[in-house]
Formats: structure tokens, sequence, C-alpha cells
């Protein structure tokens, strides 16, 4: 079986926010706590727009001038099209402070016809109005009013943004809380930790706020239906 998942997998996961997503991938042991998303300096552009879930494609630009190494679009564009949609792309801006954007309203509607749903970015995004309506989402650091010399330097290499190295063909998925990777060899099996994680959690809140709450029955129930994976069988 390919670890690529298929559209309804896909849903399953879009259906949680990035917290539990990130409680859920807790379960499994299989990286730090601190590692795996993005830090919060790459935030939601448009926080009402449905959550991003697809497979990283990156790249690496500079806006700074016009010399230098330069990758044609079109070679970009046929890097995309080596990773399976839905697809996000995922840039890293070299410029130091950032300069222009590569993302408006045009690359928007480029890159959603060649199958991606939205960019991660450490630099900037800008012509907002145009690319809400045009429903492809943005994940930044900053918002800008010029593209200045942008160009892409390279393609399909890893990267770092926002503090977290990304590969293309690594699952991403981003919501108004920030941008979170999922590891493809427990994707399957992350919605169920979820809500492994989701009813504990309703147990101890639903306890919370009952006219029956203390301490007593608040230790018993933090303590003792704590969830783990994989699951215990029932008998």
């Amino acid at each position: 079986m390919s670890n690529y998942l298929n559209a309804e997998e896909l849903e399953a996961l879009r259906r949680w926010p990035t917290p539990a997503i990130a409680n859920a991938i807790e379960l499994f042991n299989i990286r730090p706590r601190n590692e795996g998303f993005m830090l919060p300096k790459i935030k939601s552009v448009f926080t009402d727009l449905e959550p991003m879930i697809g497979y990283a494609v990156t790249a690496v630009i500079s806006a700074e001038s016009p010399e230098g190494r330069r990758v044609s679009p079109a070679e970009w564009w046929k890097e995309i099209q080596k990773i399976p949609a839905p697809r996000v792309a995922v840039i890293h801006d070299i410029d130091h402070p950032v300069v222009g954007s590569f993302w408006g309203e045009v690359n928007a509607n480029i890159h959603k016809a060649l199958g991606c749903v939205g960019t991660v970015t450490d630099g900037s995004v800008r012509d907002l109005d145009e690319v809400k309506e045009a429903g492809f989402q943005f994940f930044s650091s900053c918002i800008s009013v010029s593209h200045a010399y942008v160009h892409l330097v390279e393609v399909g290499i890893p990267v770092k943004v926002g503090g977290l190295v990304v590969k293309s063909g690594d699952l991403i998925l981003g919501d108004k809380h920030g941008v979170i990777s999922i590891p493809l060899e427990i994707a399957r099996d992350v919605p169920k930790a979820a809500q492994l994680v989701e009813d504990w959690e309703r147990v101890v809140i639903n306890f919370c706020k009952s006219k029956e709450f203390n301490m007593e029955g608040l230790k018993e129930r933090f303590m003792s239906t704590r969830p783990t994976w994989p699951p215990p069988k029932k008998a």
C-alpha cells in the first residue's frame, strides 16, 4: 500500500483541528513533543477558510536582487506534478528582511490550477482579497505590497520554514492555529488517536462543569482514563 492517503483518509484528518492532531501524534511516541510543527511566526492569513491539507512541494525564493541563480517557473511547475494532489507549496524565503512576495493573485491561481490548495511560506503574501475569493490558503510570516525581484532559487529540496524542516511529499495540515506535519507512517491512525484523546478530555471537562465536581473525582478521572496507543483491547 502506498504511504499516500486517499481523499477519504485525508478528509478524516482535515476534520480535526491542528491542536487535536498534535495531541494524537504524541500518543505514538515517534518524535519529540517540541518538534513537527511550525513556530507561531507562521500565521494563517485567512482564518475563516477551511483547514488546508496536502502533500508538500518545496522551493526556495529570493526577491532582493535580480542577480543570482534562477530556476524557471516551468521547471517549478514540473516539480509540482511529481507529488500527488492535493498539494501545498512550502516556500522558504532566504531574504533577511523579507523584501518581496512570490504570492499574489496570479501565482495563487496558477498553483490552484496545478492542484495546490495553498501555500506555507516564511516570506510574504499579497493580493489578499482576490486570493481569498479564489479559496487559496495563505500561511505566511508577513504581508507585503511588492514582488520586488522575486524568483525561484531552488526547487524540490528540503526547506526549513517556521522552524520545521519540510521535504517534498510530507503531509501538511494548516488551520487557524498554525501548521503541523503529520508522519505518513501513522497518518491513517491519527484520527482514531485524536478521538481517544477527545473522549478522555470530554470526561474531564464534563466533570469539571458538573455539580458533582470535587478534587478526588478530578484526580481519578484525570489519571485513570488517560489514553494510550494502541488502545487496550476490549474484553
